[in-house]
Formats: structure tokens, C-alpha cells, sequence
């Protein structure tokens, strides 16, 4: 037995959509304004790609949601709900790919003791050191994704969607990575040659570590691991419980949970009773989240099949 979208959810996927489309504006301008201004330095360059980087949850997110509405077909007769685990996954291994590139590019320029320079620049007549440009294109860089991170989080909460979510992770990394990338402009401007391939290493591991932990999560959801929660690989609360509440509703059986982007299927191995249960009255946890159980199917134990 299965249900469609929930209507209790069509707000927040409203308010995500435009979301979405705000991050996509406001990276634009930032791309644009970070890759005037680039020019050699290490930190500059790695925002720079980080903030390109940035508009692929955003863009999957908008494709998987086009589809995750479409009803089933011949073709695909389970529907298309699991797009939006694929999304999940396409965000996850761009991330942590150009996470370790940065890392390795990073990393050889420490070990090469490139002495990058900033040099002074013609604006209105006056020479101006090119490193104050580039301080102001990053802080530029901080302030819209600081605010669209917290944005999303909450609205990623309530539709327990993980590509949402890690799109909220990379705003977090965004205005870190233009901190981090002050701090190497300033530090290279003293003389620290070190300071700019150093924020921009430091960048890099944050971006690694990030994405590498999304593909932990996205790979345990594809392969029909049990659900997990929106922050790590531990197994989600809600699902716990669920299974739990189906544990003591059918004793004895064997019950299986898996998760289809943000819903939950359940899978109980027992024999059907003579009236199926309303999956609402199932539902253990918050009943503003019982949406989240999207079917319930029963399969014979084994030796019992037909």
C-alpha cells in the first residue's frame, strides 16, 4: 500500500524550490566577482571553484524534484521517487572529488614553496594593491551564503531531505572557505607566502571531509541501507522507532525498513492480516512527520511463498 506527496510537506517544497533559485542567483554574481578578482592566488582560486562547485545541489535538487512528482510508467513502474537519492549521490561524489583535487593542488604548492604574488593594480587613475579587491570579493563571498545556510537547514529538517541539507553544509563551507581565504590574502600580503596555500589546504580538507560523509550516507541509501540521519550514517531516530512500533505490532516477524529520498518504505515478513493497517495509525513518531511512512508492504516468510 503506497500514498502519494503529502500535502503537509508542499509548503516547505515550495519554500525549498525558491530557495534553490535564490542560491543560484546569488552564486552567479559570486562566481563572476570571485573570477575577476582571482587572480594568483591559491585561496582565491580554490573559493573561486568551491563557490562553482556550489550550484550542483542546487541544480540536482531542481531536476529530482521535477521528477519525484511524475506518476509511474511501464517503464519505470516503482515511480520516481528515488531520484532524489540519486541527486544525493551526484552531490556527494562531486564534492568530495573536488574536495581531494583542491587538496593534492594545495598541498604540492606547500611542498613546491611557490611564492605566489599579488600585484598592485590601476583603478580610477590610482594603484591600488589588487589584494584589497580580492578581500572584498570574498567577504562579498560570505554573506549571502552565511544567510541562505540558515535558511535552508530548518526546511531540510522538516522534509528530511538530504540533498537540501548537504546544499545547507555547502553554504556553511562557502563563508568558512571566504574567512579562510581573508586570512590567506592578508597573510600573503605580509609576506607569508605560506598563509594563502595554507587557508587554501585548510578549504580543502573541510570540503573533503564534507563530502566524503555524504557519500557514506548516499551509498548506505542505495543499496537499501536502513534510513539514515540528515547529519551522519548513524541510523535515523524516527526509523528506529519505527521499526520498533511494527516489531511489537506484528510479533515475531522479521521487519525491514529502507529509505526512498526523504520516505521510508517498510517491508514486514509475515503473512498480510485480513485488513491492512492506515499507515498514519503506524506511524510512531511526531504525527507531523508521519508522512515520512510511505509504504507498507508484507512478504511471506520464507517457505511460505506460493
Amino acid at each position: 500500500m503506497t500514498r502519494p506527496i503529502p500535502p503537509e510537506i508542499e509548503p516547505d517544497l515550495r519554500r525549498a524550490i525558491r530557495l534553490e533559485w535564490w542560491t543560484l542567483a546569488w552564486l552567479a554574481s559570486i562566481v563572476a566577482v570571485m573570477g575577476l578578482t582571482a587572480g594568483s592566488s591559491q585561496a582565491m582560486r580554490t573559493a573561486w571553484i568551491e563557490d562553482m562547485l556550489s550550484m550542483v545541489p542546487a541544480i540536482v535538487f531542481l531536476i529530482a524534484l521535477h521528477f519525484e512528482h511524475r506518476p509511474p510508467t511501464r517503464r519505470f513502474p516503482f515511480g520516481f521517487k528515488r531520484v532524489n537519492s540519486l541527486a544525493f549521490l551526484i552531490s556527494a561524489v562531486a564534492l568530495s572529488a573536488v574536495g581531494a583535487s583542491l587538496l593534492i593542488e594545495s598541498t604540492m604548492t606547500l611542498l613546491s614553496k611557490d611564492h605566489a604574488t599579488i600585484p598592485p593594480v590601476t583603478l580610477f587613475g590610482n594603484s591600488l594593491w589588487s589584494g584589497w579587491l580580492m578581500v572584498a570579493a570574498l567577504v562579498y563571498s560570505v554573506v549571502p551564503p552565511f544567510i541562505l545556510g540558515r535558511l535552508k537547514l530548518p526546511v531540510a529538517r522538516r522534509l528530511q531531505d538530504k540533498v537540501l541539507h548537504t546544499d545547507a553544509m555547502m553554504q556553511k563551507a562557502d563563508w568558512m572557505t571566504g574567512l579562510a581565504g581573508v586570512a590567506g590574502v592578508i597573510g600573503l600580503g605580509f609576506g607569508y607566502w605560506w598563509a594563502d596555500a595554507l587557508a587554501a589546504a585548510l578549504i580543502s580538507v573541510s570540503i573533503l571531509q564534507d563530502g566524503l560523509n555524504a557519500l557514506r550516507v548516499a551509498t548506505a541509501e542505495l543499496v537499501d541501507g536502513a534510513p539514515r540521519k540528515l547529519e551522519n550514517a548513524d541510523i535515523a531516530d524516527d526509523a528506529a522507532l519505527l521499526r520498533n512500533a511494527l516489531a511489537v505490532r506484528f510479533p515475531g516477524a522479521d521487519v525491514r525498513l529502507r529509505e526512498m529520498g526523504r520516505f521510508i518504505h517498510a517491508e514486514v515478513r509475515a503473512e498480510a492480516p485480513a485488513t491492512l493497517p492506515d499507515l498514519e495509525t503506524l506511524w510512531p513518531g511526531p504525527p507531523e512527520r508521519r508522512w515520512r511512512l510511505a509504504q507498507l508492504s508484507f512478504v511471506p516468510p520464507p517457505g511460505e511463498e506460493s
